[in-house]
This record gives structure tokens, C-alpha cells and sequence, in this order.
């Protein structure tokens, strides 16, 4: 008989480094802190903690699941790059896993998953829409909002998700972002390289 499948899935697309392992249906680890920066240093001595915790080694997995956003620009990129690259050296899928669906395995019959955003806007995927970034006072009109969300209940939804999915995964998972970086790019022109 073969052995439950293990899922490690994890998130950083807000302010906390959160990862939960899941054998089978049960939850065996979960650990997430807050942290407004640092998860890029933070996110891989987590995983081994939670590995640790699980008694898994990353030999072990079937497969990783991610949060993909949307969210922190620099969060996602740092979750999905690290996503990619265990992935690719373990050998094992990585399933990108969106905010609204690890929100919606918890959402009660009806509501509408939201993500909080910057100055009082969230994210938010009407039924049969695009997700888009708006004003939290106008997302009110499609309905009943629901976003209570902890780090460690996304990441263990984001697990629970990356299950169902992880041996239909195709693709490799991707940043989905809503706007743009905070940041430009300099508008200074390019110095001229000359050749010796």
C-alpha cells in the first residue's frame, strides 16, 4: 500500500513567513510569524523547521505548494522563486496556489473571499469576474466579505489545495500580481558602455 502523499505548502505574499506539511489529509506541523521584512532569509530555515517538526526530510515530499498573491510584490517573488527552485531540485510538482482560494476553503457558504491591500483597498474576485484592487467600501456591493485569515490557516489551506491539484500541475507556479511594483525603474538614461 503506498504511503500518504506529503505536501509542504507555504506563503509570504503579506507580512508573515507561514509553511504547514500535510501527510494525507491530517496536518502534522504548522508554523508561521509576522514579520513586515527578512522572509527571503527567514523562508528556508522555516521550512526545515517544519520538515523537522513533521519527522520529514525534503526527500520525503510529493510535492510544494505556494501562495502566489496576490499580495507584497516582493513576498510573492520570494515564495514563488524559492517554490520553483525546490521543485526543480527535488524533482516533485510545485502548485501555485492564489490568495482567494486558500481563503475560500474556509469562507462560509455565500461570502466572498477578500485580501486585505495598502490604504484600505483589498483584493477581491467577484463570482464570474477578474480579480482586481479596489476600495474596500466599493467591494462591499458584491456582497458578504469574508476575511478572517490567519498565516498558518493559509498555508495549511494552501497545502490542502496543492493536494487536490499537485498530480494535475503542469505548469510551473507564477506571481499573480494585481498592480504594479511600488517601485519604478529609473528614468535616468543608460550609460554608454565602451568597448576597450
Amino acid at each position: 500500500m503506498p504511503s500518504d502523499p506529503l505536501i509542504l505548502g507555504f506563503d509570504t505574499s503579506a507580512a508573515h513567513c507561514a509553511a504547514a506539511l500535510l501527510r494525507g489529509e491530517t496536518i502534522v506541523a504548522c508554523m508561521a510569524e509576522e514579520m513586515a521584512k527578512g522572509q527571503a532569509e527567514r523562508l528556508i530555515p522555516l521550512l526545515e523547521e517544519v520538515l523537522a517538526t513533521g519527522e520529514a526530510r525534503w526527500s520525503d515530499l510529493s510535492a510544494i505548494g505556494v501562495g502566489v498573491g496576490p499580495g507584497n510584490f516582493t513576498g510573492i517573488r520570494i515564495a514563488v522563486s524559492a517554490a520553483r527552485g525546490l521543485a526543480l531540485g527535488l524533482g516533485v510538482p510545485a502548485v501555485g496556489v492564489d490568495g482567494f482560494a486558500a481563503r475560500a476553503l474556509s469562507c462560509p457558504p455565500g461570502a466572498i473571499p477578500i485580501i486585505p491591500a495598502p490604504r484600505d483597498q483589498v483584493y477581491v474576485r467577484p463570482p464570474g469576474e477578474q480579480a482586481r484592487l479596489m476600495p474596500r467600501i466599493d467591494a462591499t456591493t458584491f456582497g458578504v466579505l469574508h476575511e478572517r485569515a490567519t498565516p498558518s490557516s493559509i498555508a495549511e489551506a494552501i497545502a490542502r489545495e496543492a493536494a487536490m491539484r499537485w498530480q494535475h500541475t503542469t505548469q510551473p507556479p507564477a506571481p499573480l500580481y494585481l498592480k504594479p511594483a511600488d517601485a519604478a525603474p529609473s528614468r535616468d538614461q543608460a550609460p554608454i558602455l565602451i568597448d576597450p
